[in-house]
């Protein structure tokens, strides 16, 4: 079995559509679980995940890495992936990951690429440039750019590396550093998930980059800036 997990925070207007999507594989639905983590949302986020999710419940750990780790543990599945509640998973999305995790007898994570759900050059080129970023650091074996809107990993693994930690910002950048020590970290092309902008439309790309790279390089958390639990129009 396969465990989607997704972490949410007011999501009413996303969660739907990404919930959706996920009920829409070409795998039957019994090979798969979908878990919903929530962080203790205001509006109807949860109402809405229940008829579509096996598991809806509020978050112990703190911020999205937290929610993910508590996810996680809530698994009943050999492999775990992750993606967000703004995200539109592909039919074959979870075919995928299963072939690619048997195919590859070693893979201990596995993570793919994006493409922005809402049209416009500006859009494009920005994915253009994270996704170019994700195949130069895989194939020079530098910077595993494993975005947490579409990575999997083997469940014991990921136990076993010490799960994402609970930061702002950077988690699902830092977490291949060590699962690469356990098994093979792996980008397949072909994973591809739509990813919403409305995060670069509201603030501003470049300050929205600007951001997250300097909660990175704080090693993940900045008083400064607050790069999770936003409110969107």
């Amino acid at each position: 079995m396969i465990s989607i997990v997704i972490p949410t925070y007011n999501e009413e207007e996303n969660i739907t559509r990404c919930l959706e999507s996920l009920n829409r594989q070409t795998v039957p639905r019994e090979a798969y679980e979908i878990i919903v983590v929530d962080g203790n949302s205001r509006d109807r986020t949860r109402e809405l995940a229940e008829p579509l999710a096996d598991s809806v419940f509020i978050q112990k750990s703190a911020k999205v890495g937290g929610a993910r780790n508590d996810g996680v543990m809530a698994a009943e599945g050999e492999i775990v992936a992750t993606t967000d509640a703004d995200c539109v998973l592909p039919e074959n999305w979870v075919e995928r990951i299963a072939a690619d995790f048997e195919r590859r007898g070693d893979l201990a994570q596995l993570y793919g690429l994006v493409y922005p759900l809402e049209g416009g050059f500006k859009n494009h080129l920005s994915l253009a440039g994270a996704n170019t970023f994700a195949r130069v650091g895989y194939h020079t074996r530098t910077i595993y750019f494993t975005l947490g809107c579409n990575t999997a990993f083997d469940r014991d693994a990921f136990i076993q590396a010490g799960m994402y930690r609970c930061i702002d910002a950077g988690d699902d950048l830092e977490i291949a550093q060590r699962m690469r020590k356990l098994g093979r970290v792996m980008l397949d092309p072909a994973l591809r998930v739509g990813f919403s902008m409305r995060r670069y439309q509201q603030f501003g790309t470049l300050k929205s980059i600007y951001e997250w790279m300097y909660i990175v390089a704080k090693g993940g958390d900045a008083v400064n800036y607050n790069y999770s639990k936003r409110t969107y129009k």
